[in-house]
């Protein structure tokens, strides 16, 4: 979640937003939706992709990356049904969306699942050396 920012940390407390000392991720009056319970999900995971202690900025591109991914799965919803929706405004959001991670740095990388031959045999030998 995103952190309190340093310069409204000296307010005093009733003049800070929930938002703003980090009690809360929207000033919604209630988190029991489904979308805003998928908004906190999204949230989570890309602050949690940037690092987990995103700057003012970088909190405020995630939170809008978030509102942006689910407005767009509500859209592939309801493609998925055969509700036509307005394919403009669908190529606009998923292409800001896309932006928006790409200023937040989120990129696509391979994951090695497989070991070399040498890490493999590193691995195995220190396995023995514990089990002696």
């Amino acid at each position: 979640m995103p952190r309190p920012n340093p310069t409204t940390a000296t307010l005093k407390p009733q003049a800070r937003t929930r938002v703003g000392n980090g009690s809360a991720v929207l000033q919604a009056p209630d988190g029991r939706s489904i979308e805003f319970r998928r908004y906190r999900e999204i949230l989570t995971q890309l602050v949690s992709d940037i690092g987990g202690e995103p700057s003012e900025a970088q909190g405020q591109i995630a939170r809008r990356a978030a509102m942006l991914a689910i407005w767009c799965e509500q859209q592939d919803a309801a493609a998925g049904l055969g509700t036509p929706i307005d394919v403009k405004a669908y190529t606009t959001a998923s292409n800001t969306l896309r932006r928006l991670l790409e200023t937040l740095g989120i990129e696509r990388r391979a994951r090695n699942i497989t070991p070399t031959l040498s890490e493999y045999a590193a691995r195995r030998a220190a396995e023995k050396a514990k089990a002696a």
